[in-house]
């Protein structure tokens, strides 16, 4: 009899951790939610656009999952005309069906990015047949650069996890955490601590990470404290919250992530995602898209600043897909109104744009698959 409770209090906190991992898919929005009224603007800069190399030393890859073009002019509109992602004058429009659909999920669309291979829904870092490939950001590490993941999301899923985990399924958060002791990785900031620290094998990844070498911090405000040396940064137990709830932590990580990256005379290679522009589809709410793809724009304005004084630097900002099918019904620009309305609550197929600045930005532009911005990428970081 104690053994069956056992079994069923296991089963209970795997499901529980799974619920909370995935509940942003069942969330629904009120009618309030229709329609975003600006409450506060931001000054946007303009960045020049002359560089000193032909190809980059560094790359900061800005993924907004579930980030389609009406979800850009949503944040556009927002915030009264004008956003950083302006910056980016090299465009193009990247095809995101995965290898076994016609619509992706985020951790086929991930793997694409991350590997240059199609694969199946649901899989991180894998092909078709579930053989692990190597991802950017870890031939990036092998050849002396620096690397890191930044996440709104619990840095455990799908969409970071598919830079550096190689899983058969992406709800296998556990091992996917456990990935990250098998690499050099500088630094990750997310969240996801639960599976690092409260785990079913009973491993204590944390303790782990610091006899590694890491800084582990789990306080936005420590975490921007680090300068140098190699950073865990695990800010919530498995997702940070929403807008009101997390403030600025994705800029503020992003800054810190560059920083400490910068230090590698060899250059970078830096995956930052804005995760939740895709919850805000999923849940059919207008502010919660907007809220968060103007976060994420005030994070491109952190990766732009850095590369126009750098100077060496490619900034590429893309998604894995688009979400909800956001179409734009209403708004002002005048006020920083937008009214939309979502015919799904999950993944279309459409085409989603790829903006570009820095060296090498020239590359991404017209419309091809998304396994062809890691193939521009690698040769132009790695040379091959």
């Amino acid at each position: 009899m104690l053994q069956k409770l056992k079994l069923l209090a296991i089963f209970l906190i795997m499901g529980i951790t799974v619920y909370a991992q995935d509940q942003y898919l069942t969330a629904k929005s009120e009618d309030l939610e229709k329609t975003y009224i600006s409450q506060k603007t931001y000054k946007v800069k303009d960045f020049p656009q002359k560089f000193n190399v032909d190809k980059p030393k560094n790359i900061i890859l800005l993924i907004g999952d579930g980030m389609g073009v009406s979800q850009v002019f949503a944040g556009l509109t927002a915030n009264k005309g004008r956003l950083f992602l302006e910056n980016c004058k090299y465009i193009g429009f990247s095809k995101t069906s995965s290898g076994d659909n016609y619509i992706t999920d985020s951790g086929a669309g991930g793997t694409a990015l991350s590997t240059g291979v199609k694969t199946y829904n649901g899989a991180i870092g894998v092909d078709m047949n579930k053989n692990p490939v190597r991802t950017i950001l870890q031939e990036a590490s092998e050849k002396g650069l620096a690397t890191g993941l930044v996440s709104s999301s619990a840095i455990t899923h799908a969409t970071p996890a598919s830079f550096i985990s190689h899983q058969a399924s992406r709800s296998s958060y556990e091992d996917i955490a456990t990935d990250f002791l098998k690499t050099d990785i500088d630094v990750f900031i997310g969240g996801g601590l639960d599976h690092f620290a409260k785990r079913e094998d009973g491993r204590n990844l944390v303790e782990e990470l610091k006899n590694k070498g890491y800084q582990v911090e789990t306080e936005i405000n420590k975490i921007k404290k680090v300068k140098k040396g190699k950073l865990a940064g695990l800010a919530a137990e498995v997702h940070t919250g929403r807008m009101s709830e997390r403030g600025d932590i994705l800029p503020v990580a992003t800054e810190t992530a560059i920083n400490i990256l910068s230090n590698n005379k060899n250059g970078f290679f830096l995956m930052v995602e804005g995760s939740q522009i895709d919850w805000g589809g999923h849940a059919g709410s207008t502010i919660y898209v907007v809220e968060d793809m103007l976060d994420f724009d005030q994070v491109i304005g952190k990766a732009l600043e850095f590369a126009a004084k750098d100077k060496e630097t490619l900034v590429i900002v893309t998604s894995d897909h688009e979400t909800g099918g956001m179409a734009i019904t209403g708004g002002s620009f005048e006020d920083g109104v937008v009214k939309a309305a979502f015919p799904t609550g999950g993944h279309t197929a459409v085409m989603v744009p790829i903006f570009s600045y820095g060296p090498g930005a020239e590359e991404f532009i017209g419309i091809m698959e998304n396994t062809e911005v890691h193939a521009k990428m690698k040769k132009l970081l790695l040379g091959n």
